[in-house]
């Protein structure tokens, strides 16, 4: 059974002191692939180096994360198209808009948001958004982007069913984690009106760690029970789930 962690920030602070433990106890449960978003320039270096430590499991992305979107916007725009254009990456992200933490810089948030799915469909690569307190405002500039080289994921998706179909109409995967396991996280409630063909599991690891771990250090073996609970929602085994998942991991990945 190879399980896909399609989210999870394994250079984060939180691993400093057991990173390689934290990694191998993941694959030796069966999550051979980590997908690794970037969140600004301060990000590079470290994800680089945990891809050449475990080079067959790790696999970046490139991006500048909304809730980094500051004053130097500009030059952390750059510093994203020189990566782009220096190397491989199998994403642009993570990358949308959060108006969560602050509201402050909403229209540098959508200027950032459009230019790096530019920069996605220029290299054909997919998207992976992060939508927090933003729906709205995400789906606007998706409608304005939207055609046949837009794709994707849509990160830790918490919203309705409509809002669930409205992202898969623009050729988003929706990315389920931990909160699929929360008594009050309601993604449960009609996640099995979403055929499984669009979904992918993620963790966002170190964050939103699923229960019976909730508020705890979140990583990437903790995959395995929202695979558990997504084998109940759809009535079939954890090793049917966990190979859908992955097959729709490539499909937007290309690897």
């Amino acid at each position: 059974m190879i399980i896909t962690d399609t989210h999870t920030h394994l250079y984060a602070s939180q691993f400093d002191k057991d990173r390689t433990e934290v990694i191998q106890r993941a694959i030796d449960l069966g999550v051979a692939r980590f997908f690794i978003p970037a969140i600004d320039s301060e990000t590079t270096k470290v994800m680089l180096d945990l891809e050449k430590q475990f080079p067959n499991n790790i696999f970046l992305m490139m991006g500048l994360h909304p809730t980094h979107v500051k004053e130097n916007y500009l030059d952390e725009l750059k510093h994203v198209k020189e990566w782009l254009d220096k190397r491989k990456f199998y994403a642009v992200g993570e990358i949308g808009i959060d108006l969560y933490w602050d509201k402050t810089h909403l229209k540098q948030q959508q200027e950032a948001f459009k230019q790096q799915i530019l920069w996605a469909k220029e290299k054909n690569l997919p998207i992976v958004i992060h939508c927090r307190d933003a729906f709205n405002e995400v789906f606007e500039v998706l409608e304005d982007c939207k055609d046949d080289k837009l794709y994707g994921i849509f990160h830790c998706f918490t919203g309705t069913l409509e809002q669930a179909k409205k992202a898969i109409s623009y050729n988003m995967k929706l990315g389920i984690g931990g909160v699929v396991t929360f008594k009050n996280g309601k993604i449960d409630q009609f996640l099995k009106n979403i055929a499984i063909e669009n979904i992918v599991l993620e963790t966002d690891a170190p964050y939103l760690a699923p229960t019976p771990y909730r508020g705890k250090r979140n990583e990437s073996s903790y995959i395995v029970n929202v695979v558990e609970k997504l084998a109940q929602i759809y009535n079939l085994s954890e090793t049917k789930v966990a190979k859908i998942t992955t097959e729709n991991s490539k499909t937007v990945f290309g690897v």
